[in-house]
């Protein structure tokens, strides 16, 4: 089991890249983490880590050594769980991540509770890019594109992204024809929390054909908030149709400039690889593919 002890830090210490936040996880001293790396180090004949004053960093044989650790890790996981099951319904702590759309999440989220009720959710609403590794959650509800080795990932689904305005709104100030107009027309702006940058609105273009200026109405880093001002008459939004699909269909809100946007959002659900998926965890997966409605 000593063994089985200095694996699990050598691979905390790979992938959070310290020493100090691997001895936090396991609650022991930076100290005897290094002590254990140097005893691992010793008997294997190899270095693992490149070591500075500033980084730590996997040489070639740390990088090899690490697939084979979590395979291993894995398996023990896989053994462990196992027998879990045989004692009963999936349960424990679920330690989750998704973007800040209650209306979203939540009615899928209490539905998976109701059903589970022996899982206990720990939600994390925030749309900044977790480490979902170095800070210890289960899963993760992205969107776009993933390119992180070290995790697995999927589907849940995808949906258009629209220019709205509300009826009155364009009643007032008349509907654009074309994207330029945009600069004479009052629009309602989503700041990324993370980045503090303003969302593009992707528009299809001519080639040579500038983006278009937005005229700044209101800047704001929560959909819910757009929304609301949006609904008011405030100005145009651009959104994906789950945020807005009941209010395009009872006519509070139409869409506008739909022959220059063909574009989509796709949501994800992301965990680590090197980890097996434990029951809670896999009911989760298959209860949020089957019901999350996007």
């Amino acid at each position: 089991m000593d063994s089985l002890s200095g694996i699990s830090i050598f691979v905390t210490v790979a992938e959070t890249r310290s020493f100090t936040k691997a001895a936090n996880h396991f609650g022991i001293s930076s100290s005897a983490v290094g002590k254990s790396i140097a005893r691992m180090e010793e008997r294997l004949a190899v270095r693992l880590f490149h070591r500075s004053t500033r980084s730590i960093t996997l040489t070639t044989e740390g990088m090899l050594f690490l697939e084979r650790c979590r395979r291993i890790l894995s398996e023990v996981e896989a053994a462990e769980a196992e027998l879990s099951e045989l004692s009963g319904t999936p349960s424990g702590r679920l330690r989750i991540s998704t973007p800040q759309l209650i209306g979203l999440v939540m009615p899928t989220l209490t539905g998976f509770m109701r059903r589970y009720p022996d899982i206990a959710v720990d939600i994390d609403l925030s749309d900044r890019m977790v480490d979902i590794i170095e800070e210890g959650f289960d899963a993760v509800l992205r969107t776009g594109s993933q390119h992180d080795s070290r995790l697995a990932s999927r589907r849940i689904g995808s949906c258009k992204q629209v220019v709205v305005a509300s009826p009155e709104y364009l009643k007032r100030h008349g509907r654009p024809s074309h994207p330029r107009e945009l600069a004479q027309h009052a629009c309602l702006l989503h700041k990324f929390p993370a980045t503090g940058k303003i969302e593009r609105w992707p528009f299809k273009l001519e080639q040579d054909e500038p983006e278009p200026e937005l005229a700044e109405h209101l800047t704001c880093n929560t959909i819910e908030a757009i929304t609301y001002a949006l609904l008011q008459g405030e100005g145009l939004a651009f959104l994906p149709t789950f945020i807005v699909r009941d209010e395009l269909e009872d006519g509070r809100l139409v869409t506008v400039l739909d022959d220059y946007m063909d574009q989509t959002v796709t949501f994800s659900l992301l965990w680590p690889a090197s980890r097996y998926a434990s029951p809670k965890l896999r009911v989760f997966i298959d209860y949020m593919v089957e019901n999350m409605r996007i």
